[in-house]
């Protein structure tokens, strides 16, 4: 592991898809910014040692993608003084309501999901990242559950929209496989019936984003296409690339 990615990833005892989306270089020759944009699973966890590390980040707002009823279940990211609390649900369907077929391609599962998201969350996406594109929030942390499927997506819009290449942002989002196996392992450890979470829900071939990215662009033209169609305007857009980038 090179220094880069010791800097993107941050160790959390209860977290374990918490990094820095800081560092990749982007098409016209600049960079994201460091520590100006988080994304992890969910912080509602956060106590102890984990709370002090939190609060060192300065972290002003959280952007919570989850539905409301996981909210309910699991509860928010603890008050803490100075910190926004956001939550955007990016209306989706039920991944239940098309199961995953183990012989079938799990990129190919993934990246339709994701679309399915596109289209009926744009909203919330667009919500998303506009919240983001806003300097007074940074730095901002953005999660769901396991930080890997709706955080990959608004992840990948806001990546993308900087100018970074879709081989860096499918590489981000993979980077969350490993997570997701310590996620996967403490649901394990720590739920009475020892849970095993299924494929769809721990991995991440960079494949899938390849895959959504382009197939976004063939349906809106570019990704800054589909985010006006979202809701996004110029404005945030420009404001966007003029605090996240070096």
């Amino acid at each position: 592991m090179d220094a880069t990615e010791v800097n993107r990833r941050i160790p959390f005892s209860a977290m374990f898809n918490f990094r820095d989306v800081g560092g990749y270089p982007t098409r016209d020759g600049r960079a994201v910014r460091w520590a100006r944009l988080y994304r992890s699973d969910s912080p509602h966890r956060i106590d102890g040692a984990d709370r002090d590390a939190f609060v060192a980040l300065g972290v002003r707002t959280v952007i919570d993608l989850r539905r409301p009823e996981e909210v309910t279940r699991d509860g928010r990211v603890p008050e803490l003084d100075g910190l926004a609390y956001r939550h955007i649900h990016p209306e989706h369907a039920d991944w239940a309501q098309a199961p995953y077929e183990p012989d079938t391609s799990l990129a190919r599962y993934l990246a339709d999901r994701y679309a399915d998201l596109a289209g009926t969350g744009a909203a919330g996406l667009a919500e998303a990242v506009g919240l983001i594109a806003d300097s007074a929030n940074a730095p901002v942390v953005v999660h769901c559950v396991a930080g890997k499927d709706r955080t990959g997506i608004v992840c990948a819009l806001t990546l993308a929209a900087l100018g970074v290449s879709d081989a860096d942002i499918a590489t981000d989002y993979a980077l969350s496989t490993e997570a997701s196996e310590r996620f996967s392992a403490w649901v394990a450890a720590t739920t009475p019936e020892g849970e095993e979470l299924p494929a769809p829900f721990l991995a991440s071939p960079a494949e899938a984003m390849t895959l959504f990215l382009t197939e976004l662009r063939q349906g809106h033209g570019s990704v800054e296409g589909y985010l006006r169609h979202a809701g996004v305007s110029a404005a945030q857009l420009a404001a966007l690339r003029a605090h996240l980038l070096e």
